[in-house]
Parts: C-alpha cells; sequence; structure tokens
C-alpha cells in the first residue's frame, strides 16, 4: 500500500499524537511506501515564518527518522491540479490530491473537504 500524508498527518505522526486512530496508525506503520510531499514541508516552512507553527529541527531529517519516503514536486503533479474540481480552495490540498492521483496513492488526513475528490483515502 502507497500513503501520502497529508500535512497535519505527518505532524500528528511526529509528535505522537492520539488523533491519529488506531485504524490509520496500523495502516501507515504497515505501508509498502509512506510518502511526505514537498508541498507538506512548504505549508509547513510558510507557517513556521508566519510564526503560526513550530518545528524544530529538518523537516526533512524528521521524515527520514520516520522511514517515510519525500515526495518531490513535479511537473505531472502541477499539471494534474488542472483537472481537479474546485471542491477546494486550499492550494496545498491540492496539490497533496493531484499528488496523490498521479502516484496512485491513498491520501492519509482528517479534511472531510477531501472526500469530494476521487481519490483513495483513509481518515485519521
Amino acid at each position: 500500500m502507497r500513503l501520502l500524508l497529508d500535512t497535519h498527518a505527518f505532524l500528528w505522526w511526529w509528535a505522537g499524537d492520539r488523533k491519529i486512530g488506531a485504524k490509520a496508525r496500523s495502516a501507515i506503520g504497515s505501508a509498502d511506501t509512506v510518502l511526505v510531499s514537498a508541498a507538506s514541508v512548504w505549508e509547513m516552512t510558510i507557517k513556521m515564518s508566519l510564526g503560526k507553527l513550530r518545528f524544530d529541527g529538518s523537516i526533512g531529517d524528521a521524515v527520514e527518522a520516520c522511514g517515510f519516503e519525500r515526495l518531490a514536486m513535479r511537473f505531472e503533479h502541477a499539471e494534474a491540479v488542472r483537472s481537479l474540481p474546485s471542491h477546494h480552495g486550499d492550494p496545498f490540498d491540492r496539490m497533496l490530491t493531484a499528488q496523490a492521483i498521479v502516484e496512485g496513492a491513498t491520501l492519509v488526513t482528517h479534511d472531510r473537504a477531501m472526500a469530494s475528490y476521487l481519490v483513495p483515502v483513509l481518515w485519521i
């Protein structure tokens, strides 16, 4: 199974937050591949620069320490956003949705707005 973590899903996993349910925690722990997108890193660093998020150390190091894989943003991902309906206004969530579709991954999220897209979702 290939999973793509939404930004908050990665942050909650890293923090050991109990907001991630048992089913999602088990799936993440046993997945063949767990991806964290550069779009999430971009979103986190913007929030960090605005003082809305604190994250000590390197996000990339944290991703690797979790055993997750980095997912770069590619042209195919950006172009796939064009075909998405306008269900969600957050550009980072739209990019993650497009990446999940292109990569054949299940999106791990708690954002119910993602249910409107034709992408497999694992709810946390």
